[in-house]
């Protein structure tokens, strides 16, 4: 069985979208830029590293959040990953895309579907950070892999906002970095 893998870009002071998130505006005022690392500056490291995640995953998860600003605006219609993915959501929506799976019964049934789709590859929890942070706080995340980009937001949605009061151990296990982000892996003790 692979590993559950929460993996998220942010900014250096912790935002993973600017204020403002729309669907003209999916990732907020200057959220784009957190990205620039993937599209517009991307060194040979960084496409590597993409490809690597894609390659890795056999399920994907997302909150019905991130579908609804940015999969299903932002990519037209169309499922962008090439594994199966799993839409955390209250009641599924009425337009419905091919690709996604819309689980209402909450992360632990989504985790269970997305394993058994994934196999021996991973499962890639993509956001959005609300989604991450209940995963955080159910301890169901093997690893966390954190690009941070070299900007400072001031405002939007933070990723570690609501992990609960206890502190939470990591192991930092490996650092690259790009002109782009600081690529980090950082594993949960349990």
């Amino acid at each position: 069985m692979g590993k559950v893998i929460a993996e998220i870009t942010m900014s250096l002071d912790g935002f993973i979208a600017g204020p403002g998130i729309s669907r003209k505006d999916p990732m907020g005022i200057n959220g784009q830029r957190l990205h620039e690392w993937i599209f517009d500056k991307a060194t040979e490291k960084d496409k590597a590293m993409i490809s690597g995640i894609i390659n890795s995953s056999g399920a994907v998860i997302t909150g019905n959040h991130t579908y609804t600003t940015a999969i299903d605006e932002a990519w037209a219609g169309a499922s962008p990953f090439d594994a199966p993915a799993f839409v955390i959501c209250h009641t599924a929506p009425a337009k419905r895309i091919e690709g996604f799976v819309y689980v209402t019964s909450g992360i632990v049934e989504a985790l269970a579907l997305a394993r058994r789709q994934a196999g021996e590859k991973n499962c890639w929890i993509m956001g959005g950070a609300n989604i991450i942070q209940q995963y955080i706080k159910a301890g169901l995340i093997d690893e966390l892999h954190l690009h941070v980009a070299p900007i400072l937001l001031a405002g939007g949605t933070r990723l570690f906002e609501n992990t609960g009061t206890a502190p939470i151990e990591l192991i930092h296990d490996a650092v690259t970095t790009t002109p782009g982000a600081l690529h980090t892996i950082f594993r949960f003790k349990k």
